[in-house]
């Protein structure tokens, strides 16, 4: 289904029964990144997969400041609001798990519990923001000139990525199909507007955050892991998972286990 928020249309997958479960994909991904969640957990809870401004099916317009995390964040309330659902549990991957924080951060009270696949609560400092601003933006200008194809060769070779490497040909393939399938001004705009560099650090606000929170880091990941065990250390109610044999991307090399996991969390929770 399609839901229109803030003039942007919105390409909505509900499907499931019970309490609902958000699902935001990644930066480069679309709501089928999470299919393989849906007989795992769909008996349960009421599945709702959105494709994220600029990627998919929902639209790409050509201004990034509508990108921006604030707004977005709007819009996934917008969504919820559409549903009737007051609550709901949330689940974000990488930039779907800044915009899942994002939208804890603003609106706590349609939280149930937050669920963070290697995400971060952005850059501590403004030089530190500045500095990636220039990369976000360089990365955004070699969309648009070089081409998708040229930029998805570059992405899927980036060492944040090098764990997937050891995954097979045909998973390999279906993830660089999704990665193709998306709209290059939405790609470009999604960096310039909501990019590490342009969100606003949420490291202040964990201590404020008063829902279960689950961190989900790959033991391949180093460096999401240190953001993680520094988070665990502000959130009240956080626990912190590290997935043995997994990178970056815990949900595509370990999809088993992470279905596992989160089934056990909303359980408890």
């Amino acid at each position: 289904m399609n839901i229109v928020s803030g003039k942007v249309t919105y390409a909505v997958e509900i499907t499931g029964n019970g309490e609902p479960l958000v699902l935001l994909h990644g930066f480069t991904g679309n709501r089928d990144t999470w299919n393989f969640l849906i007989p795992m957990l769909s008996e349960d809870h009421t599945l709702i997969m959105i494709d994220i401004i600029g990627h998919g099916m929902s639209a790409s317009p050509a201004e990034p400041e509508r990108y921006e995390m604030d707004r977005v964040a709007e819009d996934i309330k917008h969504i919820l609001d559409e549903l009737h659902f007051p609550k709901a549990h949330i689940l974000g991957y990488s930039m779907g798990g800044r915009l899942a924080l994002a939208f804890a951060c603003l609106y706590p009270v349609y939280v149930e519990t937050l669920i963070l696949e290697s995400a971060s609560p952005g850059l501590v400092t403004a030089k530190e923001r500045g500095t990636r601003r220039q990369n976000d933006r360089k990365l955004a200008e070699g969309i648009l000139e070089s081409g998708l194809e040229a930029f998805v060769d570059h992405w899927e070779n980036i060492p944040l990525f090098e764990s997937q490497k050891r995954l097979s040909a045909t998973t390999r393939a279906a993830i660089r199909k999704q990665r193709l399938a998306n709209d290059p001004v939405g790609l470009s705009n999604s960096l310039l507007g909501m990019g590490t560099g342009s969100q606003a650090s949420y490291w202040e606000d964990l201590q404020a955050l008063d829902f279960p929170v689950l961190l989900l880091t790959g033991e391949l990941d180093p460096k999401f892991c240190d953001i993680a065990k520094s988070m665990e250390k502000k959130l009240d109610r956080a626990e912190w998972k590290i997935i043995n044999g997994s990178g970056h991307a815990i949900h595509v090399e370990d999809g088993e286990k992470f279905g596992k996991i989160i089934s056990e969390f909303l359980k408890r929770n």
